[in-house]
């Protein structure tokens, strides 16, 4: 029985993956700061689906809360077969008029951390196989402050990697959804009403994480979930950047 490790798994696409896995007879570590909503989550997934399930609280925003779970992953004795790097936070895009502490935690939790993970990960995965998935986002490949730039620093780090270590029977997906409906916006104290986003741009938590699942599976090095979200990142590939990221002003995601 395979065992899959995914941070932020206490709310919105961290928690989804836990669901679909568990469903799948994944066993699991999930990872947050927060250590009751894990073992709510924890509790509800052992009871529906059987599997065994381990709670690590974890800030990876810190340098040890990063370490502890690199810690889980170097461990030979109990390796993990798939690694999800899903915690994240946003923040408003001026970035002139933000705390410069929160960019660097901002920056540390997207890239470092992600980096350091999957670091750890490899240890183990390299020779006997494994799987990768980082959630980036479609603003990944539209210029849009550093919430952009750090989607598209895991976009080109997984592309490079899931070539580089198929030799060793690794693949590694960046997943780049759109809007979707998660507890994301609601913490940064948004709704879809507000965002100034058409209804028909936002995504199904569930469909993302099928379709970033089964695109791992498949190998595949980046996974854009839904025909219209792939539409507009060809089309953004043909326009300025002072176009597309004027239009980016609009919403986050």
């Amino acid at each position: 029985m395979p065992t899959a490790l995914i941070t932020g798994a206490s709310a919105g696409l961290g928690a989804e993956f836990a669901r679909q896995l568990a469903r799948r007879r994944a066993d699991l570590v999930i990872v947050a700061r927060s250590a009751d909503a894990l073992e709510e989550l924890a509790a509800d997934l052992r009871a529906e689906h059987g599997v065994a399930v381990e709670v690590l609280a974890a800030d990876l925003a810190e340098v040890d809360g990063v370490e502890k779970v690199a810690a889980r992953l170097r461990d030979v004795g109990a390796p993990v077969d798939l690694l999800v790097n899903n915690a994240g936070f946003g923040l408003p895009l001026q970035f002139a008029d933000n705390d410069i502490d929160d960019e660097v935690r901002h920056l540390r939790v997207h890239v470092e951390a992600s980096m350091r993970l999957m670091h750890a990960a490899l240890q183990t995965m390299r020779g006997r196989g494994g799987r990768i998935i980082n959630v980036a986002s479609v603003a990944g490949f539209i210029s849009r402050s550093t919430y952009s730039a750090c989607k598209s620093w895991l976009i080109g780090f997984s592309r490079w990697a899931n070539t580089e270590y198929a030799r060793d029977r690794v693949s590694v997906t960046a997943v780049c959804p759109g809007f979707t409906h998660t507890t994301f916006h609601e913490r940064m104290g948004l709704a879809p009403g507000n965002e100034g986003v058409p209804a028909v741009m936002w995504l199904d938590a569930r469909d993302v994480v099928r379709e970033g699942l089964r695109d791992a599976a498949l190998g595949k090095a980046v996974s854009i979930p839904s025909l219209r979200y792939k539409a507009i990142v060809a089309l953004a590939a043909l326009l300025p950047a002072s176009l597309t990221s004027g239009v980016a002003r609009r919403g986050r995601v």
